[in-house]
């Protein structure tokens, strides 16, 4: 990936992140109680990209963290600004922030008043996943100048991240937790029925798209990329919470093409590192020996047709 921070200066990257789950809810569904989230056509496991994006956010907007220190410590930045939120968005010597758009307590009358070059500069996540912060937009019927002038908080992603699915169906455990004391006045100890919902095990595949043509239009930068790049083996280990305490991203496939339009089908390198299970079966697994180890490589007839293929759990190696 080129080290620069114009726009668009890097090419398509093809992504498929593998995720382990033992005993952990990596994403509860509303509609059903926090159950974790299940097709309801074959039972396999469910991972939404909003759920898994805000995940990234988290750890950039946390500044204080050791995975944000430990990606902005070889970095020169030329000040730090502040927010009222609290969190502080370094800006590096481009001008580029990184801010969190999608946060709790955020002030939507100033963000609105922004104009385009300075909310591009702010908010990293804008950039790389889009937004559409201005959602009733179509209802204040502005004029078309209007609405030019307000496009930018109305946008789509650079990178887009697809549905997780679990290779097999899953086990879903159900427990009852209490606590020594009651969460109501009146009881000296409380009862939460069926609020413990697990899945026993299962192995998830996220793929994740990243797109120069609409980096143009964002303003994702290649140094908005390379902190993605950087945040994907922490997603759940660094975010971890008592319903989800063991979830861990097993690869993290990163594959650029040689060019930004694309130089091999998606669907050809997703489906090479995608995992199958060892019957062909889709029961649920207990395990990784279920399945047939990971891949580690493309297979022969697709190497040639994009860059060597990188694991971001690696260290990047120079």
């Amino acid at each position: 990936m080129t080290n620069t921070n114009s726009a668009a200066s890097f090419n398509r990257v093809t992504g498929l992140v593998i995720v382990e789950v033992r005993c952990s809810n990596p994403n509860g569904d509303p509609d059903m109680e926090s159950d974790p989230r299940t097709l309801e056509a074959d039972g396999r496991g469910v991972i939404s990209p909003v759920s898994f994006k805000r995940k990234l956010r988290d750890l950039v907007q946390q500044k204080d963290g050791q995975v944000w220190q430990q990606w902005a410590e070889p970095i020169t930045w030329a000040a730090k600004a502040e927010q009222k939120d609290g969190s502080q968005p370094w800006t590096d010597t481009e001008g580029y922030q990184y801010g969190i758009l999608e946060t709790r307590f955020r002030d939507r009358d100033e963000i609105s008043k922004l104009e385009e070059s300075v909310f591009r500069l702010r908010y990293w996540d804008a950039r790389v996943f889009g937004n559409t912060f201005l959602e009733s937009m179509k209802e204040k019927n502005l004029s078309l100048e209007e609405k030019k002038k307000f496009s930018h908080f109305v946008s789509t992603g650079a990178v887009q991240v697809g549905v997780g699915l679990s290779i097999a169906r899953l086990d879903i455990d159900r427990m009852t937790q209490t606590s020594k004391s009651g969460v109501e006045k009146e009881l000296e100890r409380g009862m939460a029925p069926l609020s413990f919902r697990v899945v026993r095990h299962g192995l998830y595949t996220i793929p994740f798209f990243v797109n120069p043509t609409v980096a143009v239009r964002t303003g994702m930068t290649a140094r908005d990329l390379s902190l993605l790049r950087f945040l994907l083996p922490f997603t759940y280990s660094q975010t971890a919470s008592a319903i989800r305490p063991f979830v861990n991203v097993l690869r993290a496939w990163w594959i650029e093409h040689k060019s930004p339009f694309g130089s091999c089908p998606d669907y050809l390198l997703i489906d090479a590192l995608t995992p199958r299970r060892k019957d062909g079966t889709t029961e649920p697994s207990t395990s990784l020996a279920d399945y047939f180890p990971l891949p580690d490589a493309l297979p022969k007839e697709l190497v040639d047709r994009v860059k060597p293929v990188e694991d971001a759990c690696l260290p990047v190696t120079t």
